[in-house]
């Protein structure tokens, strides 16, 4: 019996691996595998293996522009078969999406029969669909035969497909590309393909261009289905900049007048990558769960062009908020990433500028210029040798003519008799007798020095760097031109605006249903909101030994300010209140309140409102009811309160003077510009008592005179003439209340 740790007899050597290292090494295989195989695309054509070995397949089945469509399936079997042992299933997605005109801006692939659509419907099944290739796949292989680029082995070696295209469009950035590798990831959107030719040829006029520069020429993304791009110069610019950010799409929207002061928004564009079907069913879900209180109905009235109608709640409604509301809550605005992590030189996954992308396809396009012009050299070279042949031989007809048909071995014969190179005279063998009449000196003599001429010109081509400038930059004229916005693909679809700008809360409101609601609070604290404005309280039930502490009406889109003994501040949304069919909820679950304090008061905030805050010791002061409002369960200190101090009241400063009563039944009537306005502090002394405190106060305009409400609901009236005995300063002690003063010493 072996040792536990023994191999097994008969298994052969076993070797010991560190289980970290194997992971390592292996994980590390994978994931460069992906990156380079896979998920990144190549800086130079713009494309990731898959759709770089259906381009080739499709060529190899000449399926170009002017040709017939050849089913799908079997464009798919020759990519798998062939180039690229996968799932037939991911190869005809890409093929897919190559042919789908709202999901790639200038598609490789013309399709023919159903290739999906933009509400997300999936394709017929690669036996139904034929295709073929699209002009700017042509332009991706222009120069394949020419030696422009290198090829590789195939998986199984019995083949060979290209490295990279020749790429004469600027794929990358003009279709874009989005994948996700290991540990990083790509996501580029489209671009318009005439500004990224107009940038190109800055660059071949001045390489020393900044991105600033090129982005006079580059405004943005160019998505195929349109939108708004609502994001600000700055921030667009530093996406270009650094090669990563994002941008916000809109949908294009348009009011439609309807008559008689109605009307309808129609979104004639929504944006890039979004499925119209989800979206709307999202918009329905919406508005049957009352978020979106201003929109009455949605309709998907498109045709062959998108039509989403929306119908707002009324006339009055404001159609730009009912739109913000929208963009806010569903993906009629959504984000599109930039992160242009590319391939660099087919080797090196980079994140690159824009500057960098275009020069890199650039230099790319350069040496696909000079080897095509050897390849093309090498070819005059050829045809000019074999020229040189057929003129002797035109010039000695008879004499080779004599010598092929005596001679049992003419080729040593000629190459002797008339000093042929092998080439000249194995052309001259393989000629045929109908090709003797064409032998015309002239004729040959003429495309001789054709080709001299052209040989001339290329090979200075090669030797100067100037002239191959110059010829890129009649290349990419070219393009430019083909796809010019002036034609109806190139025309530019995705435009710029600047966003509304709106209140956040009037915004935020939108999203809630407009109602009437009652707010009540108990004397132990809990809180609830009755449906409508609830005149009779009488009928309120509370918890045994509980009670009313206060009530008033609100609507839904209210936010409700309380204020607590401490003098805190909490900020509260009406829509967010427990219902009334029960008894509340505790107020303590909503915010975050001391032991200690109690709620005193609670109202409707109104911003631009102000309010006369005090304390039981009589100080207090004038503040903004914005500052009253809080984001946060903790709410803000408003009123600074000494030991034994809690706040008292805080009254609407509607007026000019302020009547204040204390404890000891004596009122002061004041200017309330003696009062100073602050947003928080302990303020100042309104009233002096030697005991007791502050019980009631109010503001009011001294030329209306004070009203106030006595017993058995009276009510009673003193004009700014009968107030004169109380009338002084701030902090002075007053006089005994006047007749017929509520015995509550309160103003009613």
């Amino acid at each position: 019996m072996g040792k536990p740790n023994d191999p097994p007899s008969g298994s052969g050597t076993i070797e010991l691996v560190d289980l970290k290292s194997a992971l390592e090494e292996r994980y590390l295989a994978y994931a460069l595998s992906t990156i380079m195989g896979r998920a990144l695309p190549d800086v130079r054509d713009g494309l990731k293996p898959v759709h770089r070995r259906i381009v080739h397949a499709m060529r190899e089945l000449r399926l170009d522009p002017g040709q017939g469509y050849k089913k799908s399936a079997r464009i798919v079997g020759d990519v798998m078969g062939k180039f690229h042992p996968h799932g037939d299933a991911s190869i005809y997605d890409a093929l897919v999406r190559l042919s789908q005109d709202f999901a790639i801006r200038y598609p490789l692939i013309d399709g023919q029969g159903n290739f999906g659509n933009i509400d997300g419907d999936s394709p017929a099944a690669m036996r139904y669909t034929e295709a073929r290739m699209t002009d700017v796949a042509t332009l991706l292989l222009r120069g394949i035969d020419e030696d422009a680029i290198d090829f590789k082995p195939t998986y199984n070696e019995e083949d060979e497909e290209p490295v990279v295209l020749p790429g004469a469009f600027p794929n990358l950035l003009a279709n874009g590309s989005s994948g996700i590798a290991v540990g990083m990831a790509t996501s580029i959107p489209p671009h318009n393909a005439a500004e990224l030719c107009d940038a190109a040829l800055k660059l071949i006029e001045e390489p020393g261009a900044t991105v600033d520069q090129l982005l006079r020429l580059v405004q943005g993304p160019d998505f195929p289905t349109g939108g708004i791009i609502v994001d600000s110069p700055s921030i667009i610019r530093e996406a270009y900049a650094t090669g990563r950010g994002g941008f916000r799409v809109r949908a294009r929207w348009e009011k439609e007048e309807q008559g008689r002061g109605g009307y309808q928004i129609v979104v004639t564009e929504i944006p890039y990558l979004v499925q119209k079907s989800r979206l709307i069913e999202k918009i329905a879900e919406l508005l049957a769960a009352k978020k979106l209180p201003l929109l009455a109905d949605v309709r998907d009235e498109s045709a062959e062009d998108v039509r989403i109608v929306f119908e707002p709640k009324s006339r009055t409604v404001d159609a730009e908020l009912l739109m913000e509301a929208l963009f806010r809550l569903t993906d009629l605005e959504s984000r599109i990433p930039l992160n242009m992590n590319v391939l660099s030189g087919g080797k090196v996954p980079r994140v690159l500028n824009l500057r960098e992308v275009l020069t890199e396809w650039l230099a790319h396009q350069r040496e696909v210029l000079l080897r095509r012009t050897r390849f093309r050299l090498a070819a005059i070279e050829r045809r000019m040798e074999v020229l040189g042949g057929y003129i002797i031989a035109f010039l000695n007809l008879d004499e080779v003519i004599r010598i092929i048909r005596e001679e049992d071995e003419p080729k040593p014969v000629l190459m002797r008799r008339f000093e042929l190179t092998d080439v000249q005279a194995e052309a001259i063998l393989n000629m045929r007798l109908r090709s003797l009449r064409k032998l015309e000196e002239f004729e040959l003599k003429r495309e001789h020095d054709a080709l001299g001429e052209e040989k001339r010109e290329r090979e200075a081509l090669l030797g100067s760097e100037a002239l191959q400038w110059s010829a890129l930059d009649a290349e990419v004229r070219e393009v430019r031109e083909t796809f010019s916005k002036k034609t109806r693909i190139g025309k530019r679809r995705t435009t710029f605006a600047v966003a509304p700008a709106r209140a956040l809360e009037d915004i935020n409101n939108a999203f809630i249903e407009r109602e009437p609601v009652t707010v009540v609070l108990s004397q132990k604290g809990f809180l609830r909101a009755l449906k409508g404005h609830v005149a009779d309280l009488s009928t309120l039930s509370f918890k045994e030994g509980d009670g009313l502490a206060f009530a008033f009406p609100a609507m839904t889109t209210d936010k409700i300010v309380f204020l607590s003994s401490d003098g805190r501040a909490y900020t509260l949304s009406a829509d967010k209140l427990a219902g009334g069919r029960g008894q509340g909820e505790p107020i303590r679950l909503a915010i975050e309140l001391d032991d200690a304090a109690q709620i005193v008061l609670g109202f409707v905030s109104v911003p631009d409102r102000k309010r006369l805050v005090a304390a039981s010791d009589g100080s207090g002061f004038v503040v903004p009811e914005a500052e009253l409002l809080s984001g946060t369960r903790k709410g803000r200190q408003v009123l600074n309160v000494g030991p034994g101090v809690t706040l008292k009241l805080a009254v609407p400063a509607e007026g000019d003077t302020v009547a204040i009563v204390g404890d000891n039944r004596k009122m002061l009537v004041f200017p309330l510009s003696q009062v100073m306005e602050m947003s928080r502090g302990k303020g100042v002394r309104l009233q002096r008592y030697k005991d007791g405190g502050l019980s009631d106060a109010r503001v009011f305009q001294l030329a209306e005179g004070l009203t106030w409400q006595g017993a058995g609901g009276r009510s009673f009236h003193r004009s700014a003439e009968e107030l004169f005995e109380w009338r002084g300063d701030r902090a002075q002690a007053g006089r005994m209340v006047p007749n017929g003063f509520p015995k509550s010493n309160r103003f009613g």
